[in-house]
């Protein structure tokens, strides 16, 4: 059996009452087989990446204790995705929930599959400040401190916490 292993997930949704989306995908995580759900940054409201014509975005990022595999644990992500009735209309478009795999413990992980950590992390304001949320002293597999790239982006990015309206 694998020895357990801290992962961080990012959430977003734009579609389909996001903010719902987003707190229902984040109850689920903590219910995937073999996987305890540590914790959830709060949520945020950012532009969409690619095209404009389009919502904004609610993300946040949850702390995963998992013994499942990299690749299948990716395969638990999509089949919540597949739940939530996902649809990949486009490529950055909208989305009803769109979950990313952006660290497993300290893995750097290169497949077809799969790239851990997620390619675009270091520069996703939407993901590094929820990170740094979660995990103020978190580094990335290559040294990087999430917290100093967390500011450098917010100085940056237009990412707005959302009040607490449990």
């Amino acid at each position: 059996m694998i020895a357990p292993v801290e992962a961080f997930i990012g959430l977003g949704s734009n579609l389909d009452d996001p903010i719902r989306q987003v707190r229902r995908a984040a109850e689920a995580l903590g219910k995937l087989p073999l996987t305890e759900r540590l914790g959830v940054s709060r949520l945020y409201a950012s532009r969409p990446v690619g095209p404009q014509d389009q919502p904004d975005f609610i993300n946040a990022v949850a702390l995963l204790r998992t013994r499942l595999s990299p690749l299948a644990l990716l395969d638990q992500l999509q089949a919540l995705e597949q739940r939530h009735r996902r649809v990949r209309q486009r490529h950055w478009g909208p989305c009803t929930l769109d979950l990313d795999l952006l660290l497993y413990g300290k893995q750097r992980i290169d497949v077809a599959r799969l790239r851990v950590p997620h390619p675009e992390l270091c520069r996703r304001a939407f993901v590094l400040i929820p990170l740094a949320e979660l995990a103020a002293e978190l580094t990335l597999p290559d040294g990087q401190a999430v917290a100093a790239l967390a500011r450098h982006v917010g100085a940056e990015g237009d990412v707005k916490v959302l009040p607490d309206n449990s």
